[in-house]
């Protein structure tokens, strides 16, 4: 990415890592109003070599990108029998990073239902994963009954020992990634907002035959 390109956006990265719940390393300090996982030790996931260089956040959408890390290493599924991306090939997925008990995830839930209701019967498929932040949010049955609460009607795969969020390299709540009809991350948005423009994003993806 061309330093010109990185400079635009930087603004909008800004405002997406503050409407973020952030999971860094103890060296770094959390941004106001966020919650910091947990240092972990566990090995990450090796990502096949085609697919090494995950997008940084970014609002400028890609007509390619890295193949997207499958979605294995994950428990229980809730709304749906479980998933694979491959097995999804040709159609577009909107895969969702969320945890119940984030703030910040839970402001989004009314956009991604919208999402959800307006292009799922035009080939859009919605993944959310549930990584959890503490505790309570890795009992099967506290989840069921918030995704029923909060209206998450479209598929959800518990991830509680993080082996898709490390495969994806992911470090945040909310985030979300979309992956086009070949399997490939072509738009990446960290945080709340960037509504209009995720949808955008997903109408040019259905597009794209």
């Amino acid at each position: 990415m061309k330093r010109r390109t990185l400079l635009a956006a930087a603004p909008a990265l800004l405002v997406s890592l503050l409407s973020a719940c952030g999971a860094r390393d103890s060296a770094t300090s959390t941004a106001p109003g966020a919650t910091a996982a947990q240092p972990t030790s566990a090995p990450q996931p090796t990502i096949a070599p085609q697919s090494t260089a995950i997008p940084q956040p970014t609002i400028a959408a890609a007509a390619t990108g890295p193949a997207a890390p499958e979605l294995t290493g994950g428990g229980e599924w809730i709304n749906s029998p479980p998933l694979t991306l491959e097995g999804l090939r040709g159609q577009v997925v909107l895969v969702q990073f969320w945890t119940y008990g984030c703030y910040n995830c839970r402001n989004t839930l009314g956009h991604v239902q919208e999402w959800w209701q307006a292009y799922k019967d035009k080939g859009l498929v919605i993944v959310g994963v549930h990584t959890p932040e503490f505790s309570s949010e890795r009992d099967l049955s506290n989840v069921q009954r918030a995704t029923e609460d909060l209206g998450v009607s479209w598929p959800v795969i518990l991830d509680n020992d993080k082996q898709i969020w490390r495969a994806y390299r992911n470090n945040y709540w909310p985030r979300f990634y979309l992956v086009n009809k070949q399997g490939q991350i072509v738009y990446d948005h960290i945080g709340e907002g960037a509504y209009d423009e995720t949808a955008r994003q997903i109408e040019a993806a259905l597009a794209v035959e």
